[in-house]
């Protein structure tokens, strides 16, 4: 098995993002054959392990990944200067060290020096006033990497959810359900579940946009005209998506048990109910892109900064996420190379 560098990027340093890195990174597991590279701040790593009494917690600050060592923590600075670490606050200092963070992230990803990037939670305000200028990882990752076909897709042990209208504004969503971009959101998911998560054949559901899926045509056109439609383009492309299902009636009968993927309309629509059926260990993982990000299911948290309260359930999923589907990536890549020899 591949053995992997991990890059994590520290998020808003305000926010419960450290406390859950040095908890997770206390757990030996992670070590498995892996290099962890911190892009953060030596400052705040080490004010909240003090402040936390997080006693057995080593870590390296290195220049660059060339240097780091295996099976120990290493941390590249990205925050240069004296930092003022406020927990539970938002500031344009915390939105500014998020951003060089990721940005330091991302160059080392484009470079192959990491195989894989986690990223803890960043507030969406203070980055922007940053010069960040995107509604999340999601949306920056994609221009990034050239890939705006892309899904957000939130997942657990039992459901994987993903979404046509993101980061939108609820008043915009339905102009953004589109024929085309379903079948896009289709294409997507479909080839990331059989590449990333070895689902030879999956089964998507697709949600309706109206209540009750539109009881044909009674409560709005858009399952008639749009989404029936691209249910139908898709299966003549050979992947079986089902549906439009009625959101409510979906999760109630628990019929998110037969399908190895979801595709709601918007955001609320398909991540309110899946928050609700598990929240500590879901995980954020971006579909589509040519590198691997996954990151927490949750945001910053200041109401639990520097309590100790956290839970570092879903960074630690994330990272094993990541490692999965790297390897699964490499199997996957490496068998339809074969084939084509």
């Amino acid at each position: 098995m591949k053995h992997l560098t991990i890059g994590i990027t520290h998020g808003d340093f305000n926010g419960i993002g450290y406390e859950i890195i040095l908890k997770a990174l206390s757990d030996p597991r992670v070590y498995e054959n892996n290099t962890i590279v911190i892009y953060g701040s030596s400052k705040a790593l080490s004010f909240y392990r003090k402040s936390l009494d997080i006693q057995k917690f080593n870590f390296t600050t290195i220049q660059n990944v060339a240097a780091a060592h295996a099976n120990s923590i290493n941390l590249i600075d990205c925050v240069s200067g004296e930092i003022k670490v406020e927990p539970g606050t938002s500031t344009i200092e915390a939105g500014k060290a998020a951003f060089a963070a990721l940005e330091r992230a991302v160059a080392d990803l484009k470079s192959n020096a990491i195989d894989c990037i986690v990223t803890a939670p960043i507030n969406k305000k203070n980055i922007n006033d940053a010069g960040f200028h995107f509604p999340g990882h999601t949306e920056y990752l994609a221009q990034e990497f050239g890939n705006p076909n892309h899904v957000m897709l939130l997942m657990n042990d039992f459901m994987k959810m993903g979404v046509v209208a993101g980061h939108v504004p609820i008043a915009d969503v339905a102009k953004y359900i589109t024929k085309e971009r379903i079948l896009q959101k289709l294409e997507v998911l479909n080839e990331c579940m059989k590449r990333d998560f070895e689902i030879t054949k999956p089964r998507i559901a697709v949600f309706g946009l109206n209540p009750h899926a539109g009881d044909n045509g009674v409560i709005g056109n858009e399952e008639q005209d749009v989404i029936i439609p691209a249910i139908k383009a898709a299966r003549d492309k050979g992947i079986m998506a089902l549906g439009p299902y009625a959101a409510d009636g979906f999760f109630g009968s628990h019929e998110y048990t037969q399908f190895d993927a979801i595709l709601g309309m918007y955001h609320d629509q398909a991540l309110a109910p899946f928050k609700a059926t598990d929240f500590e260990s879901a995980v954020n993982y971006t579909a589509g892109l040519p590198i691997v990000r996954v990151s927490p299911g949750h945001g910053t948290a200041y109401n639990l900064a520097n309590q100790n309260q956290a839970s570092e359930s879903s960074l630690l999923q994330a990272i094993f996420t990541a490692c999965d589907v790297c390897h699964a990536r490499e199997e996957y890549d490496n068998l339809v190379k074969n084939k084509l020899r």
